[in-house]
């Protein structure tokens, strides 16, 4: 999608998602929530206080407030192609936010300039033939200790197909499976590259959520989380 589409929908995007993801039983503020969660918990496994975070494709910003409370010291960078989507960054925010918009090419950033690049749901709507590149991009913003940590939908979940085959924004989606994506993780120069498959249960099976934590290798998550250094 250009900036001009993203822009278009920047008004709708939230009753949009909502009605998507209505299935599972809960609104999109979970799902912001659970990845900012699982960021903080894959960073202190690791033995990171990031200092410097970009949410990278941070669209209306669902995730901003959410990593803002799991790195309270951090400052956070949001990145997108479309400004009006950071204005809605900026409101959402609960401390300020460098908002930076870009030409959906090269990241203006010096090297090694973050410690943690999260992205939720962004790369579905990147064409593919720019995502090695972008991806080469991101590495090179990272310090040598950082991790990357993505988001994407998982294409062999029936409810994700369902969910992006009805949400007007996902019109021009192209979903990419998790052994692919981490295909191009290494093609972009990233030697080391987790993968799990996350979110399993929807709302009326929130007891069995603390299962997920074992069901990690099993591929049929509505999510996968890919980490990379």
């Amino acid at each position: 999608m250009s900036q001009a589409e993203f822009d278009a929908y920047v008004d709708d995007y939230d009753a949009q998602h909502a009605a998507s993801v209505k299935l599972s039983g809960e609104d999109p503020e979970f799902f912001a929530a659970y990845k900012a969660v699982e960021t903080a918990r894959i960073m202190e496994r690791a033995g990171i206080v990031p200092r410097q975070i970009m949410d990278f494709g941070a669209g209306r910003g669902n995730c901003i407030a959410h990593l803002q409370r799991e790195f309270p010291d951090a400052a956070l960078t949001a990145l997108d192609v479309s400004a009006r989507s950071l204005t809605h960054c900026e409101a959402r925010a609960i401390r300020p936010i460098n908002a930076v918009c870009y030409d959906g090419r090269t990241l203006p950033f010096a090297d090694a300039s973050f410690d943690l690049v999260f992205t939720a749901c962004v790369f579905h709507h990147i064409p593919a033939s720019d995502h090695i590149r972008l991806l080469g991009e991101i590495r090179r913003t990272l310090t040598p200790q950082g991790r990357f940590v993505l988001f994407e939908h998982n294409p062999w979940n029936p409810l994700t197909r369902h969910a992006v085959a009805t949400c007007p924004f996902d019109k021009n989606a192209v979903l990419i499976t998790a052994p692919e994506m981490r295909r191009r993780f290494r093609a972009a120069g990233f030697t080391e590259v987790g993968l799990r498959w996350t979110m399993f249960f929807p709302a009326v099976l929130a007891p069995l959520r603390p299962l997920e934590r074992g069901l990690g290798w099993l591929p049929l998550g509505a999510q996968y989380c890919l980490v990379a250094r």
